[in-house]
């Protein structure tokens, strides 16, 4: 048995961690870990400081865990009861392709993609008392208000006519800023400098991730500093998850599916904005698919039965419909990008009429329960009567007398006072193509 004094002079971790062999990343005060499941932060018989060495986890700018030959056993272990086969044995090529130096034994190079990322990494940063590790997404009472097999069938648009279908005349500076959005959205994500305003904070909690998302959040870090002429490989890589997920999306339940979807636009936008595959074959089967695993999460509900009772709805519910309704709204974002670059018309999302907006920036931030269900009575009292909706950022109905666009302006004002940076995009990709 280790004797006191070696456990206190070469232990690398707070007590809590330490004890649950958890990786710890000794934050002054709290480290995230014990923050997240509000229990006491303690080290034993020492200072913080004299823990404060390199994290365990990759920092921003370095390469995912590269682990060779016996000690990378244990470590894919851990992994292969994953139905993924790609974060288990990619070759040296990969660390090549990711900027790592090459084993001399390339036989035994496994590539180990953490299964949750440490919420340090993604960007979520001090350390108050938060709930996210209490939440049960199990019994959600969701409801989709739209039919969802419009979405599947929205690359169909662009090739069949549709009556009634709308052209979208996207001026150039916005799909330009679209363009330029979206790819930040996929940079950050490569840098592990944070996550999306489609993915919820309790997404990437050690107790709520699923893994087709942190597989993705984790993989994607090797396409950050490929070496020349090795993006072909990290493609490839990605390519392989993506099917993957595909075969996979059977297995799913409803939260692991949003998850895949959410992971799935992840892989299209990096393979499209860091990766150069442009006119790839794969990226327009992959867009295909993308509508197909949006229509099967969107099945599952897209709206909460209490939002539409306006009464406040559990925050699981809530968590998993707003999560799905944003990364449809992105992906709908990205097909316009994809389409406006191969020359061909993009059309109004007409399928999505009466989905909710995305919500206050209070009600998507919070990260204790009792804060959220705080900002969502203030909610309802300003919105007693109805759910601000997506359609009323499109044009205005040529049928709607001075009465009804007042209103509608004035319902378009009290969104925008409480909209987060997403909301801002919504607002001003709709404002700039369709007026009003």
């Amino acid at each position: 048995m280790k004797s006191a004094r070696y456990s206190t002079s070469r232990q690398k971790a707070c007590q809590p961690c330490f004890t649950a062999k958890a990786k710890c990343d000794r934050k002054a005060g709290c480290c995230t870990r014990c923050a997240l499941r509000g229990i006491s932060c303690s080290y034993p018989q020492t200072s913080y400081n004299s823990f404060a060495d390199t994290s365990l986890l990759s920092a921003p700018g370095q390469e995912p865990e590269i682990s060779v030959g016996a000690d990378s056993q244990h470590l894919s272990s851990q992994s292969s009861t994953s139905p993924s086969t790609t974060s288990q044995n990619l070759t040296v090529g990969l660390a090549q392709a990711a900027g790592s130096a090459s084993p001399t034994n390339t036989s035994s190079t496994t590539f180990v993609a953490s299964q949750t990322p440490d919420e340090s990494s993604l960007g979520i940063v001090g350390c108050p008392p938060r709930n996210l590790d209490a939440l049960d997404f199990s019994g959600l009472e969701l409801f989709s208000p739209i039919n969802v097999d419009g979405i599947r069938d929205r690359w169909l648009n662009t090739y069949i006519p549709v009556p009634g279908q709308t052209v979208k005349e996207y001026p150039a500076s916005i799909s330009a800023f679209i363009y330029r959005l979206l790819k930040s959205y996929a940079t950050v994500i490569v840098r592990g400098r944070g996550v999306p305003p489609f993915i919820h904070a309790s997404q990437i909690s050690a107790s709520s991730a699923r893994l087709p998302l942190s597989t993705c959040l984790s993989l994607v870090r090797i396409c950050e500093n490929p070496l020349p002429g090795s993006e072909g490989v990290a493609a490839d890589v990605l390519q392989r998850e993506m099917i993957n997920i595909c075969e996979q999306q059977a297995t799913y339940d409803d939260v692991t599916l949003l998850a895949a979807f959410q992971a799935y636009l992840i892989y299209s936008m990096v393979l499209f904005f860091r990766l150069g595959q442009v006119s790839s074959s794969f990226l327009r089967q992959a867009m295909m698919n993308l509508q197909e695993l949006a229509c099967s999460s969107s099945r599952g509900g897209l709206m909460c039965t209490a939002e539409r009772q306006r009464v406040r709805p559990r925050w699981e519910a809530w968590i998993v419909a707003e999560s799905k309704r944003r990364a449809l709204f992105t992906m709908y974002l990205f097909d316009s990008v994809l389409l406006t670059q191969d020359g061909l018309q993009t059309f109004l999302g007409t399928e999505l009429r009466g989905l909710p907006a995305s919500a206050d920036k209070s009600l998507w931030r919070s990260q204790v329960r009792r804060d959220w269900e705080a900002a969502y009575n203030i909610y309802l009292a300003d919105w007693p009567e109805e759910s601000f909706r997506i359609d009323e950022l499109w044009a205005i109905p040529p049928e709607l007398d001075e009465l009804g666009i007042l209103e509608r302006r004035r319902r378009v004002d009290r969104w925008l006072e409480n909209v987060d940076e997403f909301g801002t995009v919504l607002y001003a990709v709709a404002s700039c193509t369709h007026g009003g």
